[in-house]
């Protein structure tokens, strides 16, 4: 949620400011709102409108990109390239787009630097659960779990960059929806850029990306997703950077973990502040599935700026990275 920055009590968090950011900043600049739904969430923007921005263009190149995220990476539309990609003979390249190349691109590296917590081929087990576009009427059996496993994961996908394609090996199918809101809200950005806009606040289910200064000279106040209050509400200034949250707080133990197959039932809320929403919400989903330990440990070796609150034996606990802590004001 947007948050009012008079509330108190509050911990802030301030990143680094970036002063070649505040270029074309106008204190009497209209703040102006659009939203509306996509990819089964809503989005949102709000930004200080220059005088020569055309709001139907924008809103039009805003419509264009959602749907070459959905035509491109859905794998709730059966005619989307990742749908096709998934249907077909194993082996086959395929040819994609430079967005598309760039999200597997990132995909592939938190796979790897988190120990497969994220992975980009976990189709076939969201679909055993149930969370894929096809309803199921039971869990999954052991074994069906375990066959969904060995066929898949993001080992059994090679990425050709150069060349713009992909292919699996095995049975591997592809779900990117741990990252491609993420990317749709970094790409929502640059068209904004695009259009003339460079302070602004960018929202897609609750995945945010801020750049630059509110006309008052604040920045673009966004309050960490607090479920039931368990914890001190944390405010972030979001400049020059984005934050995404992963967990179970919305729609239940979701969250599985592509090296048990399981889902996974410790992660509430877990948000990364990250310089992209798109590597914020891959490693959102990745410390989400990692043990609290792991996920401490992991997250202090990368300086990844974390907020975590997971369950452990009957209560709720809060843990703040140090590269978080670093960046609150006291």
């Amino acid at each position: 949620m947007v948050a009012d920055p008079r509330a108190d009590p509050i911990r802030y968090v301030v990143p680094p400011i970036d002063p070649a950011a505040l270029s074309h900043w106008d204190r009497s600049a209209r703040v102006v709102d659009h939203g509306g739904a996509t990819m089964g969430t809503r989005w949102h923007i709000r930004y200080a409108a220059p005088d020569d921005v055309v709001a139907e263009r924008l809103y039009e190149a805003i419509e264009r990109v959602f749907a070459g995220v959905i035509s491109d990476m859905s794998h709730w539309a059966a005619d989307s390239r990742l749908s096709a990609i998934n249907r077909s003979a194993p082996g086959e390249w395929h040819s994609i787009s430079d967005e598309f190349v760039e999200v597997l691109a990132t995909s592939l590296e938190v796979a790897a630097a988190s120990g497969g917590a994220f992975d980009p081929a976990i189709g076939a087990l969201v679909a055993r659960w149930g969370y894929g576009p096809v309803a199921v009427d039971r869990l999954p059996t052991i074994d069906e779990i375990a066959a969904a496993r060995a066929g898949g994961g993001w080992r059994q996908l090679e990425l050709d960059r150069a060349g713009c394609r992909v292919r699996r090996h095995g049975e591997a199918r592809l779900d990117l929806s741990g990252i491609a809101k993420g990317h749709a809200v970094d790409r929502l950005s640059k068209i904004l850029i695009e259009h003339g806009i460079s302070h602004q606040l960018v929202e897609i289910g609750g995945e945010f990306v801020g750049r630059g200064l509110r006309p008052d000279g604040d920045p673009w106040w966004v309050e960490l997703e607090t479920p039931g209050g368990c914890a001190a509400p944390i405010r972030v200034a979001l400049h020059q950077c984005a934050v995404a949250t992963s967990g179970d707080y919305v729609r239940g133990r979701h969250t599985i973990d592509p090296r048990t197959g399981y889902p996974v039932a410790h992660a509430l809320a877990v948000s990364v502040i990250h310089d992209t929403a798109m590597a914020a919400d891959a490693w959102a989903t990745a410390l989400s599935v990692l043990a609290p330990a792991e996920m401490m440990a992991m997250a202090a070796q990368r300086g990844l700026a974390v907020r975590a609150l997971t369950r452990r034996e009957g209560r709720v606990v809060e843990w703040l990275s140090p590269a978080l802590r670093a960046m609150i004001d006291d």
